[in-house]
């Protein structure tokens, strides 16, 4: 098979800035090179076998030579790998994609450009500055900040006398310098400037001033790269056009304790309210296999009345064998569904089954007190669930009528690096910690140590129900608040 690499510009870092065809590349690649500006949520659209290699480079600090970077990506394409050169923002803005192409063409390598949003326009974007507004600036001009000879300088007299917004990149070291040349050469000294770190991120920071007291501040507040700076009249539109940083979540560092798979939704909700979602997945989930009584049931599905679904996983579980069983929906025939929640029912929806009954609270005291109002001695029940299931429903519900509960899946502790996070709460950067079961605070205890429980008392701890705000106080612990209702999205709520 022949080989192949892609430069893909990434975007100026917020994920979903990069385009389809850079994400269609993405997910095909056996191989992704990637860059310190290139978010690492990108990664997780890779295949399972995919291979990643980091390759960021700070400044004076290179994780690996451009010369080498360039002879990684000739061998693993003449392996006949597909290759994803993965780099933020634009290949051919200041991104040495240019250099990259070149040698490719020289070695023979097909290669495939797919340009991505440079930090240049959407930077400025998500800081509330319009690179042009024509009562403000008609043109733009994007410098580097510094050139591949240290010796030799831009021409700051040409730079000075344009009319239209400046945009110097990588230009952070070169901070003061560039204010002094461009006020010597004629700029006025009140010209409005503004500073973007870590642009369209949810930890963007900008500052703004003028070219006479720029280096100030950004000394004052500490800004360091990566960093765009805006020279021109533009910035003065930022109060009214600052979109991003009004988002009602932004700059908040929030903690998902979710097992991994069942992340991403709730990570794309904190972060298009421009929350910062910090993944610690605190379970995983464990199917029991091999399971002959949950086959059983499943033959046998024609003598229960209800079935009884308590989370997603069993739903999928639970299906995911009725299907290798030979058996599709069909088979649940004239079965009550009962599903503990709304989300759990549109698990249901997309295996082609509507709930029959969803409890107006989503606990298991709820769906009880549901259907002890319609259950007849004669029912029988069936209860696909976690080992780790709390025994209240199958206890009461025996009381009334027969009740088969199969146990498909465990909870089970995954392996979690501790280090980021308690970083995170040695420098108090943490705002919230979410809790979605007792099974993801009791996990969360045992990896981070009760040791280190005193760390994240002055944090905001979120519940989603009131079994998880009980397992939280279990620990000496105070729930910060409980969502009203018992789902992500009500988790969400609660935290906005």
């Amino acid at each position: 098979m022949k080989g192949k690499v892609y430069l893909v510009g990434a975007g100026p870092g917020d994920y979903k800035l990069i385009t389809i065809k850079g994400l269609e590349a993405i997910r095909k690649s056996d191989i992704i090179v990637y860059d310190r500006l290139a978010n690492e949520n990108l990664l997780k659209e890779a295949k399972d076998e995919c291979e990643f290699i980091y390759v960021g480079k700070k400044s004076n600090n290179h994780t690996m030579k451009q010369v080498d970077i360039n002879k990684l990506l000739k061998d693993k394409a003449s392996e006949g790998k597909i290759v994803t050169r993965l780099k933020g923002g634009d290949p051919y803005v200041f991104g040495r994609g240019g250099e990259e192409g070149e040698y490719l063409y020289k070695k023979g390598i097909d290669f495939e450009v797919i340009p991505g949003i440079t930090s240049a326009i959407g930077g400025l974007c998500y800081a509330g500055i319009p690179i042009t507004n024509r009562n403000y600036a008609s043109s733009f001009h994007v410098i580097t900040g510094h050139l591949k000879d240290d010796n030799k300088e831009l021409d700051f007299k040409s730079i000075a006398s344009l009319d239209g917004t400046l945009v110097f990149l990588m230009g952070m070291r070169n901070l003061k310098n560039i204010v002094d040349k461009l006020i010597i050469n004629g700029k006025e000294k009140d010209t409005p400037v503004a500073i973007i770190n870590w642009a369209t991120r949810p930890y963007q920071r900008v500052v703004s001033g003028k070219l006479d007291n720029i280096v100030e501040i950004v000394k004052k507040e500490k800004i360091k790269p990566p960093s765009l700076i805006v020279i021109g009249e533009v910035v003065n539109l930022r109060d009214k056009l600052n979109f991003f940083e009004n988002k009602r979540l932004f700059k908040k560092n929030i903690v998902v304790t979710r097992a991994k798979h069942q992340n991403s939704s709730f990570i794309e909700k904190i972060n298009n309210l421009g929350g910062n979602a910090i993944e610690f997945p605190t379970i995983e989930i464990d199917e029991i296999i091999p399971n002959e009584k949950l086959a059983k049931s499943i033959k046998n599905l024609n003598e229960y009345s209800y079935i009884i679904f308590t989370s997603i996983n069993g739903v999928n579980i639970f299906f995911d064998r009725l299907y290798k069983l030979g058996f599709d929906c069909r088979k649940l025939g004239d079965l009550k569904v009962v599903s503990i929640g709304p989300s759990t029912a549109e698990a249901l929806k997309a295996k082609g089954i509507k709930a029959d009954i969803i409890p107006k609270k989503y606990v298991g005291e709820h769906i009880f007190k549901t259907l002890k109002k319609v259950l007849k001695p004669k029912d029988k029940v069936l209860i696909p669930r976690s080992l780790n299931a709390r025994s209240y429903l199958v206890d009461n519900l025996s009381n009334i009528c027969s009740v088969d509960e199969i146990k498909i899946y465990k909870t089970v502790t995954p392996k979690v690096d501790k280090k980021n996070l308690l970083e995170y709460l040695d420098k108090e950067l943490i705002d919230y910690i979410t809790f979605t079961s007792s099974s993801t605070i009791d996990n969360f205890v045992n990896i981070l140590g009760t040791k280190n429980l005193e760390k994240i008392k002055s944090v905001k701890l979120v519940s989603i129900g009131p079994i998880t705000s009980k397992r939280i106080k279990s620990y000496g612990l105070k729930v910060y608040k409980q969502a009203s209702e018992y789902t992500i999205d009500g988790l969400i709520s609660c935290i906005e």
